[in-house]
């Protein structure tokens, strides 16, 4: 939580703060904020945007404003679960590593090095054909390859710390590999994993969107914003605007966590005291 407070109180960290803020209540609320039913037809086919339709409609009549509205919950929360089951495969696995002998580590490393070999969209259709064409399917696929990132991170966080003094003095003093893990070393990779994170679900939003863009993941008719981008590629000699609307929430949404990675990691750990001593220092030149 420190880590998280001290971004805040950065200027990037409080824009990135306020758009993930908007953009989560529209993943809560979107789908009872749509002035019109997202699934619905009618008549007023490729109407530009107007005040009866403030995005205008797409080539079946239906309000691309209810529909980004309404596809905010699937869009969002499925890039969370995507990186929950990263950081459930990679972190765990990355730490222990350091700590669980060279057979452990030498397992743990080949898995991953053949993770990040799979070509992504091959390994997604794969796992959507095996376990069926759903979101949660696909958001495992994503979680799978997810998952080396965060192992990397957290391997080489806790490498920087593994032969540390109070680390060599609590294992001399006879404390267990679980309790140096939790009480000296977690506490020392955190900010790294949590920019790791928040880069991770961006990455995430990104990918969830280009598998809904290709229809993986999602049955039409339901809403998704990489769908939506899709639906008006279709039709850019009537309305060329089409696919702007979506694509802005995946960018806003995208940059603010991309934002907020860099304000974490630039006021927590090495880093971040680095640059409150430089701060701290040129108070002192100014004062004296």
């Amino acid at each position: 939580m420190t880590t998280i407070t001290g971004a805040l109180r950065t200027r990037a960290g409080v824009i990135a703060a306020t758009v993930l803020a908007a953009v989560l209540l529209l993943a809560v609320s979107g789908p009872f904020l749509a002035p019109y039913d997202p699934l619905e037809n009618s008549a007023e086919i490729l109407r530009p945007p107007g005040a009866a339709h403030w995005f205008g409609t797409d080539y079946l009549g239906r309000d691309v404003l209810s529909r980004v509205l309404a596809g905010a919950p699937t869009s969002v929360f499925t890039a969370f679960e995507a990186v929950g089951i990263g950081l459930v495969i990679g972190v765990v696995p990355g730490v222990t590593s350091v700590y669980l002998g060279r057979a452990y580590e030498w397992i743990t490393l080949r898995i991953m090095d053949g993770l990040i070999a799979l070509p992504f969209l091959i390994f997604a259709i794969a796992v959507a054909a095996l376990l069926g064409n759903a979101v949660h399917q696909a958001m495992i696929a994503v979680g799978i390859l997810l998952a080396p990132s965060f192992y990397r991170v957290t391997r080489a966080a806790a490498l920087s710390h593994a032969n540390a003094q109070y680390v060599t003095a609590a294992r001399l003093f006879g404390a267990s590999t679980w309790w140096v893990l939790r009480t000296h070393v977690w506490s020392k990779i955190l900010p790294a994993l949590v920019v790791a994170t928040a880069n991770a679900t961006a990455g995430g939003l990104l990918i969830v969107s280009s598998l809904t863009f290709l229809g993986i993941g999602v049955v039409p008719p339901e809403p998704t914003w990489g769908g939506i981008v899709a639906s008006g590629l279709g039709y850019l000699a009537q309305v060329p605007y089409g696919p702007v609307f979506p694509s802005l929430f995946i960018m806003a949404t995208v940059g603010a966590l991309n934002l907020l990675a860099d304000a974490i990691r630039d006021t927590s750990g090495d880093h971040g005291r680095a640059r409150a001593l430089s701060r701290t220092g040129a108070r002192r030149v100014r004062l004296t």
